[in-house]
């Protein structure tokens, strides 16, 4: 089985993009879970029925900070009074 590798290139809040390493594909989404679904359909686009053979990797750039598939905190609500 072939695998992709996909590198985050931009990181910024509700917006990932990333880079195929092997393949003009380029993809973006709000998520790391969604980035890896783009990535998945990217492929089907790019490769057709071949897709099934290979494995997507999403990957951090060495530049760039660890990715957490954790929603941003919520801001504190006001105390009412």
């Amino acid at each position: 089985m072939r695998e992709v590798v996909f590198r985050v290139l931009s990181e910024r809040l509700g917006h990932l993009e990333a880079q195929a390493e092997t393949l003009p594909i380029r993809i973006s989404a709000p998520t790391l879970e969604e980035l890896q679904h783009e990535a998945r359909e990217a492929l089907i686009e790019y490769m057709g029925a071949a897709h099934c053979t290979v494995r997507v990797r999403v990957r951090s750039s060495p530049s760039a900070a660890a990715i957490g598939s954790q929603p941003a905190p919520r801001p504190l609500a006001a105390a009412s009074r």
